[in-house]
């Protein structure tokens, strides 16, 4: 079928059925424009032109098709596709993903007295916002020119179809004025009670409004205002919901509050399109409802392909939540960033701290792989020595170098994002970091390798006989051969545990914070009689402060302690590779071979190490800075000149990238905000 085609049947069908509203034949003209691919833009371009061509040669199927166009439109109800379509609604975030999931194995019942439901019809390929985004404004004006939209003929239905759209925005404004009274919102922001609500009075001037323009809908002789005292009440509103979001980055947020700042921000920015519509139609402003008409469409084309997508819900329902995360990872990063000597010798005492401490845990977990048990209670075993050392690694102030990447990721996109980072200056920061993760590796491993290799020893002093077998020695050093076994990819794993472990610890700080989770416990009365007033404010601060590295370091035990046995439960090749533990079990290693090794499989063992070590890092930091510039929805398009910098950088002073300066260097990261 073609356009001609499909011109000449709404023709026919007319002449036989003069109220056809079928929407079958805008289905066909629909298809027609769209291209084979929906990336062609240039295909689709050229199908709405000639279309155009069409309508303009042959006036008898421009008058039927727009005969039929008021047909649809005005025979259904368009209030919905305005209100609902594109804008968040009222339900929490698993019941939305609840239905958008039964939705795609069920797709919900067609009420085809609903425009809303007749536009999902018309563009019902995913893709349809491609194509209709992509042709450029102009070549939509110009179809709707075509058509003959503004003729006087077409103008008869301006009051049916101008009621609709004043529906809409009053629906719009009651949305506004239910959020702005939200208990949640109210809790961020008491000034609403203590004030007269901008919440509340636009929907006066609303009413007033939609009043006002009704009547002149009926008597063109009677005056009407425009929409510029509304703005001024709609920026407030907004100012409001900025200052929420400026308060959460201390206070934390949640889900809901997440749910009811997008809600708003999209009510908001639909009543502005449709009072911009509203207000345009005179005599003066020829052609800026169409246009405006034509962005409302492009966004309504997106809006309705997304409305079923899982993916689309999860980013818009948590981009908010997640910047919160991200920004506590950020801030958590600055204390990993060391500006002189100072600092970085301090790094590498706290850094050598945990290496002793992995040492002895790398001891408990061999001891406990020598028991029989069934893999639960391996993963049970483990799961407590690692979550065990490494909350003891944090209480002792000490530092794990591979917990880094994650939190100096987010500080990196931080400055990325606040963009008052010139490239110079993020390259110091960039060195920075990487100095000072430096230190931390060397830290960890330069003393859990020998204090492995002294417990060994110990060992067979002690009880006269090995800690590891030379078969068991055998094993370990496979275990950290990276081209002889799986290695690498078990590392890589490890490095997702790393990232995973520091949106937790994010996810628990903004918990406490917006929980008020100290406070709360001070209010129990059992734990004052047991602590005591004074002790229960140092415990529940210290909780307040440090709830989100004590839970990432829990939970990341449990991760390592548990995914190696999950692969042995369900015959999976899937293990963790950690470089602190792979250098001490190498001393283990050696030890049990009473240090009969090759040269050669001594060097090519500490290759492996250092090998695990990079796709630990390089994973973790990796996924922390995807997720830190998405959460922002930032893209930093100058990568390929950062990285010349750099090298240049490297090239200039390779000292810096490993070694603190003689002089001290003023942090490039700016402080917390007051209050924290």
């Amino acid at each position: 079928m073609s356009i001609d085609n499909v011109l000449a049947e709404i023709q026919l069908r007319l002449t036989e059925h003069p109220a056809l509203n079928d929407i079958q034949h805008l289905r066909n003209l629909v298809a027609e424009i769209r291209p084979p691919r929906p990336h062609d833009i240039d295909r689709a371009t050229h199908n709405l032109r000639a279309l155009c061509f069409v309508l303009r040669q042959r006036l008898a199927w421009r008058s039927a098709l727009r005969h039929y166009l008021l047909q649809v439109l005005t025979t259904r109800k368009l209030v919905h596709l305005f209100t609902d379509t594109g804008i968040t609604q009222n339900v929490g975030f698993w019941t939305a993903a609840r239905q958008r999931l039964l939705n795609k194995i069920l797709p919900p019942l067609v009420n085809d007295d609903y425009i809303k439901d007749v536009f999902g019809q018309l563009f019902h390929e995913e893709t349809d916002h491609i194509w209709v985004n992509g042709i450029e404004d102009q070549a939509w004006v110009d179809l709707i020119s075509a058509i003959g939209f503004r003729l006087r003929t077409a103008r008869l239905t301006h009051a049916a179809l101008t009621s609709e759209i004043l529906s809409a925005v009053q629906v719009l404004s009651y949305r506004i004025t239910n959020i702005g009274l939200e208990a949640e919102l109210v809790r961020n922001h008491p000034d609403i009670e203590k004030f007269e609500s901008p919440f509340l009075r636009q929907n006066d001037a609303i009413n007033d409004y939609v009043l006002i323009y009704s009547q002149w809908l009926i008597d063109k002789t009677q005056l009407r205002e425009d929409s510029k005292h509304i703005e001024v009440l709609l920026t407030q509103c907004e100012d409001i919901s900025n200052r929420i979001r400026r308060t959460a980055s201390f206070q934390g947020v949640s889900v809901s509050l997440t749910r009811l700042l997008l809600q708003l921000t999209q009510s908001i920015a639909r009543l502005r399109q449709l009072l911009d519509v509203l207000d345009s139609r005179n005599t003066s402003t020829t052609g800026t409802t169409s246009q405006l008409g034509v962005q409302l469409l492009k966004e309504l084309v997106k809006a309705d392909n997304e409305r079923h997508s899982l993916r689309n819900l999860i980013q818009t329902s948590t981009e908010l939540l997640s910047l919160q995360v991200t920004e506590r990872a950020g801030r958590s990063g600055e204390h990993y960033v060391t500006n002189n000597r100072t600092e970085w010798m301090s790094m590498l005492r706290s850094a050598l701290g945990a290496g002793f401490i992995v040492g002895f845990m790398a001891l408990i977990k061999i001891l406990f792989g020598y028991m029989a048990m069934a893999p639960f209670g391996y993963a049970l075993l483990y799961s407590l020595n690692y979550s065990s050392g490494f909350i003891l690694v944090h209480v002792l102030h000490f530092t794990i170098a591979t917990k880094q990447p994650a939190m100096t990721a987010a500080l990196i996109a931080r400055a990325i994002d606040e963009g008052k980072q010139k490239l110079d200056e993020l390259v110091e920061l960039i060195v920075r970091v990487l100095r000072s993760q430096f230190i931390a590796i060397i830290g960890n491993v330069g003393l859990a390798m020998p204090t492995a290799y002294a417990i060994a020893w110990a060992w067979v002093m002690i009880t006269g006989k090995h800690l590891v077998s030379p078969e068991k020695a055998g094993h370990l050093l496979h275990d950290i051969d990276p081209f002889g076994s799986l290695a690498l990819p078990h590392a890589a794993i490890a490095g997702v545990c790393l990232f995973l472990s520091g949106l937790i610890s994010g996810y628990y700080d903004n918990k406490a914070s917006y929980a008020y989770i100290p406070d709360r416990l001070r209010q129990l009365s059992w734990l004052k009689k047991i602590l005591g007033e004074a002790k229960l404010l140092r415990v529940t601060t210290y909780i307040g402060n440090n709830l989100g590295a004590l839970a990432g370091n829990f939970f990341f035990g449990v991760m390592l302690g548990t995914i190696g046995q999950l692969g042995s439960f369900f015959g999976l090749p899937i293990d963790i590779r950690h470089i602190t533990f792979a250098s001490a079990n190498f001393a283990f290693a050696l030890v049990g071979l009473d240090n009969h090794m090759s040269w050669q499989v001594a060097v090519y063992s500490l290759f492996g190490i250092i090998a695990i070590g990079m796709v630990n890092l390089g994973v973790s930091f990796s996924l922390a800075m995807l997720v830190a510039l998405r959460s922002r929805r930032v893209s930093f398009g100058q990568g390929g000149l950062l990285t010349v910098l750099l090298w240049t950088r490297f090239w200039q002073g390779p000292r810096d990238f490993f070694l603190p300066p003689a002089v001290q260097e003023e942090p490039v990261v700016e402080q917390d905000a007051p209050g924290k």
